[in-house]
């Protein structure tokens, strides 16, 4: 323990707080803020509802003040907690909330937030926790847990170094989101009016450019195929097998990778060849059917798994990057995702006859080439920011853990968030 640093529970550096009596307060209208509106990629509240007083829900009931720390009780180990902004001061939350409100001439409200973040805490708070399908804790789990105090003026450096980073994510947060919002945008009117801005026609799959023909898949693709069945481990032996989770974001995540050893034989006939476009053919979710991603020989000689479908292309007609596109347009994912049917185990299915019946535009393959390139510059540009605020976030989760342990001290730390380091 770092000299003037203390452990206290807090609850000991906490006010007391209200609840809402719909009977005896009379609301017009508030925001209304329950566990989905609060983010736990950037821990803030992101999409309250604006209702009215008489319509609101049992749950509506806890008053919080700007500044108060929320903290869903209801699954506490995905950690949807959030700072209270001003704009949100004296509306509703629901009671699956813990409301911390500090006791300012003890503790900074900030300060209390970041704590609450912390892995001691969260990790604290977790073990607290009781049933299985639906675990939760109480408020007064929440409120016994102990924390390390450091003196005011300390508490406030801390949490100034926190919220910097923190901002520098927010930033990033933003312009992740434009641009997936101008890459759709842009797919939207690619697909409507191609790049030369030629007339349009009216055709099965909507309005697309008059050189444009609408075919079949059946129509530019060499074969269709149903991936391996043998079992797969993390252990990296063998050969690499992509599965579901590899095909996400419209590319091959080779994030987690399992391996299966198998004959040459079997390798052979289910060996990816740089093109080849993969299917997610099986989802819980429907919208998640259909899903797609062009293997471009990474990782090296894999094969893939029986819940993906191979379409390999005839390139002299269609560009699997051209394809890879469309279906995640809103044009294709209609088609893909709306024709999933349930099955018996609750998830929804595609199969090979309804990937052959897909229609899609065929341009010429010089604009297939452009359009690709046209939307590859901003996917590129939407990874760079993506990886920036993936390193930011690393960043903040280890300044956060260090600074709440006294293992590093805020007036010592040199915070560059331009170059995503942390020096002690």
């Amino acid at each position: 323990m770092k000299a003037g640093w203390k452990d206290t529970a807090l609850q000991d550096v906490c006010l007391k707080t209200a609840q809402w009596k719909p009977r005896k307060e009379h609301r017009d209208g508030f925001f209304y803020i329950d566990v989905s509106s609060v983010s736990n990629d950037t821990y803030s509240i992101v999409s309250p509802q604006a209702i009215a007083g008489e319509t609101a829900p049992g749950r509506a009931r806890k008053i919080v003040h700007a500044h108060d720390v929320i903290y869903a009780t209801i699954r506490p180990t995905l950690k949807r907690i959030a700072l209270v902004p001003p704009e949100y001061d004296n509306h509703i939350v629901s009671t699956a909330f813990c409301v911390v409100r500090a006791n300012r001439e003890k503790a900074v409200p900030e300060y209390l937030y970041f704590s609450l973040l912390s892995d001691t805490v969260s990790a604290s708070i977790a073990d607290a926790q009781h049933g299985a399908s639906y675990p939760a804790v109480r408020d007064k789990d929440i409120f016994k847990q102990a924390i390390s105090l450091p003196p005011l003026p300390e508490q406030k450096k801390i949490a100034a170094v926190l919220l910097r980073i923190q901002q520098a994510i927010e930033t990033q947060d933003k312009i992740i989101q434009s641009l997936r919002a101008l890459k759709k945008s842009t797919m939207q009117h690619l697909f409507t009016h191609g790049l030369r801005g030629e007339k349009t026609k009216m055709t099965e799959i909507g309005e697309i450019p008059e050189s444009w023909d609408v075919v079949p898949v059946s129509e530019v693709r060499e074969f269709l195929q149903y991936g391996t069945s043998r079992r797969c481990t993390l252990t990296p032996k063998g050969v690499a097998v992509l599965r579901i989770p590899n095909v996400i974001g419209g590319k091959i995540d080779t994030t987690e990778i399992k391996y299966a050893d198998v004959s040459a034989v079997e390798h052979d006939r289910f060996e990816l060849r740089g093109g080849d476009v993969l299917f997610v053919r099986t989802n819980g979710q429907k919208r998640y059917v259909g899903r797609t991603a062009v293997y471009r020989d990474s990782p090296t000689h894999a094969m893939f798994a029986s819940y993906l479908i191979r379409a390999r292309l005839n390139q002299d007609q269609m560009r699997p990057g051209f394809l890879q596109l469309y279906t995640e347009a809103e044009q294709g994912r209609a088609q893909l995702s709306g024709r999933a049917t349930p099955a018996s185990d609750g998830k929804f299915n595609i199969n090979t006859k309804t990937i052959n019946s897909i229609l899609i535009p065929l341009p010429s393959l010089t604009e297939q080439d452009r359009i690709t390139e046209h939307l590859a510059a901003i996917a590129a540009t939407l990874e760079h920011h993506e990886s920036k605020k993936a390193a930011l976030q690393a960043l903040f989760k280890t300044t956060l853990n260090r600074l709440m342990t006294g293992d590093i001290r805020a007036e010592n730390l040199a915070v560059d968030v331009g170059t995503m380091e942390g020096r002690a």
